[in-house]
């Protein structure tokens, strides 16, 4: 049986599923992505899922996944913040067509991990629903899938997910990465690396 074959077993099998997001599928460069995520969405729909995405293009809010069941903790570009963050308000795309700052006239920018200072209460309510869910995957069959999260950000995906995995005698994970997919010798026995870019890699399954 090849990887894609046991992945697509488990995804089937598993109670819970628990995807992870990384860096290399920014949109910048891959052609097509809003079909990666249609077809995430087809493998996937019908289970109890949910995503974490590092990602801060935005492509993943306009595909056909469930909103409710994301978080993207480091922010999208698409949602715009005061550039001086005078204050926590956070606009839509095209609410403020300006681009400035209706409070202190300073220009908008994206509300993401790379503003000078980042206005984190984006993403809190979902990061919330997160954390209750992951609660909720203790002792049931939790299968983790972890595509192309490097160490730009190992705190928000690799390490918690490693931990995950760790803590969960029911856990599986595959750790997809075309250069970073070793694993910790916590998780021996229970998680697969794939040294392969994870975007390609997901379009084969």
């Amino acid at each position: 049986m090849t990887v894609n074959e046991q992945i697509l077993e488990e995804i089937a099998a598993c109670e819970k599923l628990l995807i992870g997001i990384g860096e290399e599928w920014k949109a910048e460069g891959i052609p097509d992505m809003g079909s990666l995520y249609e077809k995430m969405n087809g493998l996937i729909k019908d289970k109890d899922y949910f995503i974490v995405t590092t990602v801060t293009d935005g492509e993943i809010l306009g595909s056909p996944l469930e909103q409710g069941r994301l978080v993207a903790p480091c922010g999208n570009e698409t949602w715009r913040q005061c550039s001086k963050s005078c204050t926590k308000d956070i606009w839509e795309p095209g609410e403020i067509p300006q681009d400035v700052c209706p409070h202190c006239g300073e220009p908008l920018t994206g509300n993401t991990i790379e503003a000078e200072d980042y206005i984190e209460e984006g993403y809190l309510p979902q990061w919330k629903a997160y954390t209750t869910w992951l609660a909720g995957t203790l002792n049931k069959k939790l299968l983790v899938l972890e595509l192309g999260a490097g160490f730009k950000t190992p705190t928000v995906i690799r390490w918690p997910f490693e931990k995950t995995v760790s803590i969960n005698n029911k856990a599986h994970m595959y750790r997809i990465h075309r250069k970073f997919a070793q694993l910790p010798e916590t998780v021996k026995g229970k998680a697969d690396a794939v040294l392969e870019n994870s975007t390609e890699f997901f379009r084969k399954l």
